[in-house]
């Protein structure tokens, strides 16, 4: 289920009407292809809304784009008790998505789908926080099979990579600055 917040959302009027059917039937296959099991609501809101929830479930008091909320399976020893039928919710900031998508040249409506197939990885369980890479090459695969542009942790590396750059800031992993080897005159 796809809800927007106002219903009638001045975010995306402005900007460009979304498709709800487009985006649920989207909701399907990132679920699917994430490997999530059950169904995804996703609430499209405000920078002002999806501050108050990530204050609320996270205590961050900033606006996000994406949050996901997975459902909790209560599972008590001896019982039948069906597992959930939803594998939980997101929530997604149509403002913060319209920025990102003008920033980088796609429409509102692909944002949104970079921003579902995010939040699907996480509610299958993966977190790019605290794995070594794992969420970030799914995320590339189903991207691509997709057809949809970077996604949030491609930015992010690329924006820490190109941070290092210009501060010459050193790369952990290989010891060098800007990619050049000490000690050579900044020649590679």
């Amino acid at each position: 289920m796809i809800l927007i917040e106002p219903p009638r959302s001045t975010i995306a009027a402005r900007r460009e009407p979304l498709n709800k059917r487009e985006l649920a039937r989207f909701v399907g296959l990132a679920v699917k292809a994430a490997g999530c099991s059950g169904s995804v609501s996703v609430l499209l809101t405000s920078d002002e809304r999806i501050r108050e929830l990530n204050r609320q479930f996270r205590g961050k008091n900033s606006a996000t784009d994406v949050l996901s909320f997975p459902a909790v399976a209560w599972e008590f020893e001896g019982s039948n008790a069906p597992k959930p039928s939803s594998a939980g919710d997101l929530a997604i900031s149509l403002e913060t998505a319209a920025r990102q998508a003008a920033s980088l040249g796609h429409s509102l409506a692909v944002e949104v789908k970079v921003l579902i197939l995010h939040g699907a990885l996480h509610l299958a369980g993966l977190d790019h926080e605290t794995d070594s890479g794992e969420m970030a090459r799914k995320e590339i695969r189903l991207r691509k099979q997709l057809d949809l542009p970077s996604g949030l942790i491609e930015r992010s590396v690329t924006r820490v990579r190109s941070v290092r750059f210009a501060k010459k800031i050193p790369a952990p992993e290989t010891g060098r600055a800007n990619g050049r080897r000490k000690g050579t005159g900044g020649r590679a």
